[in-house]
């Protein structure tokens, strides 16, 4: 018997919507081990207890949360010596966090600290050590097996369903955090872009933009449509090698991985780097000129076009749309 860990994501007071699917992973994990659940937080003193209320409603055996000064801004080299130590206190047979910038960084230091074996986009738990993961754009999934006592994850978080509140509160505990250590690192600042469009992961609606829209004002477009539907934009590697958009925008395997209700690909062919990162998607819709563009193969509604005459269209509809649902 084993017990799992999850390193839970916060910001703002209020957890992030991308660490609900590594609860879910963290519930499988431990049925399969017969073990007992625990939800880590950290951060600085006042910022991740308040987030732990939410994080308590999830079903978990426990919350810990880890709080002092040095913990004020996310850095792997201080944030991993604390987990690892929770990890060894609690036997936890798996410790884990959403496959985010925040869980890449921070899985794999926790792995070497624990002599962990690493499974890097666990895609589904089959056994208490036993795993599926991606791997070549999604199109090969493994199934692997991790022999070491420890096992260290990173999870896909768009194929386990988002925990959702329920039942009794689990109870919330403190973990005593003496000093932290940066080990040579040191926060220098932080360049965050503002928009009032949700954050790409954790939007419903995507509209993306690709290479098609020849150059970067052609990309308000793209964001009229989000803006019309409520929801975030994304654009594929080739916009934003270009310089059409901001690198903070691409969908893909080395972008943002997205899955929500609805997908929209504007002049976007649909490679195959782009499509590991929002196949997922609940409902694909897709416009391209050409007919034989790869997108349409995964796509459940196609417009064979240019992006030209489809998005005043697009627009116009929308907004009758809008306009008789008043």
């Amino acid at each position: 018997m084993a017990n799992v860990l999850i390193v839970l994501e916060h910001a703002d007071g209020h957890l992030r919507t991308a660490s609900l699917p590594a609860v879910t992973f963290g519930k499988q994990a431990a049925e399969k081990s017969g073990g007992s659940l625990t939800l880590l937080l950290l951060g600085a003193h006042g910022k991740a207890s308040a987030a732990a209320d939410e994080a308590s409603k999830l079903g978990a055996g426990e919350v810990l949360v880890a709080e002092h000064a040095g913990l004020e801004h996310f850095l792997a080299e201080t944030y991993a010596p604390i987990v690892a130590q929770v990890a060894k206190e609690k036997g936890a047979g798996v410790v884990a966090a959403t496959g985010t910038s925040f869980g890449k960084d921070l899985v794999p230091r926790i792995a070497a600290m624990l002599d962990a074996g690493m499974v890097a986009d666990a895609t589904a738990v089959l056994g208490p050590k036993t795993f599926r993961r991606a791997m070549m754009a999604g199109n090969v999934i493994a199934t692997v097996e991790v022999s070491t006592n420890v096992v260290a994850a990173t999870v896909r978080q768009t194929e386990f369903a988002p925990a959702q509140p329920g039942g009794a509160a689990s109870p919330i505990g403190k973990v005593a955090v003496a000093a932290v250590d940066a080990r040579g690192a040191s926060f220098v600042s932080l360049s965050a872009s503002k928009s009032e469009r949700p954050e790409l992961t954790e939007a419903k609606i995507v509209v993306s933009g690709g290479r098609g829209m020849r150059e970067g004002k052609n990309f308000e477009q793209v964001a009229a449509v989000a803006d019309l539907l409520g929801g975030a934009m994304g654009a594929s590697r080739a916009a934003c090698d270009a310089g059409m958009v901001p690198n903070d925008l691409q969908v893909g395997q080395t972008g943002k991985v997205v899955a929500p209700q609805l997908y929209v690909a504007i002049a976007l062919s649909g490679a195959i780097q782009h499509l590991a990162g929002m196949k997922g998607s609940k409902v694909i819709a897709a416009i391209n000129k050409d007919p034989e563009a790869p997108i349409f193969q995964v796509a459940d509604y196609g417009l064979v076009g240019t992006w030209e005459q489809a998005i005043p269209q697009l627009i116009e509809e929308i907004k009758k749309l809008k306009a008789a649902q008043r």
